[in-house]
C-alpha cells in the first residue's frame, strides 16, 4: 500500500527536555545539526509522502515560521492553541485534514539514521485494512537508544501485539509511529486523552499490530538523550 499523508504530534509541552524547551518547541531542537521535525519530514518526504498535518501549541508561532520555507511537501497545521489534545485527541481533531485513506501518525522526537531509509514504505506495505485497525512500528529493546523503560509489547507470530502487563520486560518498544484510518476513529470523542485509548479498543477486538523496524532506533525525550542520538549520529559520519 502507498500512503501519502501524514500527521506529525508537535504541539506538546516538552517538559522532559527542559531547559531546551524553555525557549523553543521540542520538535525544533536540534539533532546533529538538523531539528527533529525536518528529520521526520525527510524520511517521510524520501518515502513517498506528500503532505503533512502538524499539529502546534507550545510555541506554536515558531512551528509555523519553521515549516514556511518547505517546499517539498504540502504542510497543513492543526492549531492547538486553544487546549492541547494529546497524541490521541489530536488525531481525532485533525481527521476533517486527514482525509480518507490510512496515514501515518508520527512523534517528532524519534530518530534513527535517514540514508538509505525504507522504515516508513515498509510499514505502509504491511499495513493490511482488512485485518488491522492500527499497526504500530515497534524497535526491538535492545536495539534502541534512549529508551529506558522496561518495554511496551508482545508479538505475535501472526502481528498482534500484546502488552507487556505485569511481565518485568517485553522485548519490544513502541518505536513512535503508527498507521491508522479516520473510519476507525471516528466513534470516538475529540478530546484530550491518549492514542492508547483507541489502542486498547484495538487490541481488544484483536485489530491491533505491529512491525518491527530494521534500523537502530534513538528516543530523543531529555537532554541526555539528544546527546546521545547526537553523538551516535556523528559517528556514522555525516549527521544522517
Amino acid at each position: 500500500m502507498k500512503i501519502t499523508t501524514a500527521m506529525l504530534l508537535s504541539a506538546g509541552l516538552g517538559t522532559r527536555m527542559r531547559p531546551l524547551t524553555d525557549t523553543m518547541p521540542k520538535p525544533l531542537v536540534t539533532v546533529a545539526g538538523r531539528t527533529l521535525l525536518d528529520r521526520v519530514l525527510d524520511k517521510l518526504v524520501a518515502q513517498g509522502v506528500t503532505r503533512a498535518v502538524v499539529n502546534v501549541h507550545h510555541f506554536a508561532d515558531q512551528v509555523e515560521a519553521h515549516l514556511r520555507p518547505r517546499t517539498d511537501i504540502e504542510i497543513v497545521i492543526s492549531d492547538e492553541r486553544a487546549q492541547l489534545m494529546e497524541t490521541g485527541g489530536g488525531v481525532l481533531q485533525a481527521l476533517p485534514l486527514l482525509g480518507t485513506a490510512p496515514f501515518f501518525v508520527v512523534n517528532t522526537d524519534v530518530t534513527w539514521a535517514t540514508r538509505g531509509d525504507k522504515t516508513f514504505a515498509h510499514m505502509a506495505d504491511a499495513y493490511d485494512p482488512e485485518r488491522m485497525d492500527a499497526l504500530l512500528l515497534l524497535a526491538d529493546i535492545d536495539q534502541t537508544l534512549g529508551f529506558r523503560g522496561p518495554g511496551d509489547f508482545f508479538l505475535g507470530p501472526d502481528g498482534q501485539l500484546e502488552r507487556r502487563g505485569a511481565a518485568t520486560r517485553a522485548p519490544y518498544v513502541f518505536a513512535g509511529t503508527h498507521i491508522t484510518s479516520a473510519d476507525r476513529l471516528r466513534g470516538f470523542k475529540p478530546e484530550p486523552m491518549s492514542a492508547n485509548v483507541y489502542w486498547n479498543a484495538f487490541a481488544a477486538a484483536g485489530r491491533l499490530y505491529g512491525a518491527v523496524m530494521e534500523p537502530f532506533w534513538m528516543h530523543v525525550g531529555d537532554p541526555a538523550g539528544r546527546d546521545e542520538a547526537e553523538a551516535r549520529l556523528l559517528a556514522m559520519g555525516t549527521g544522517n
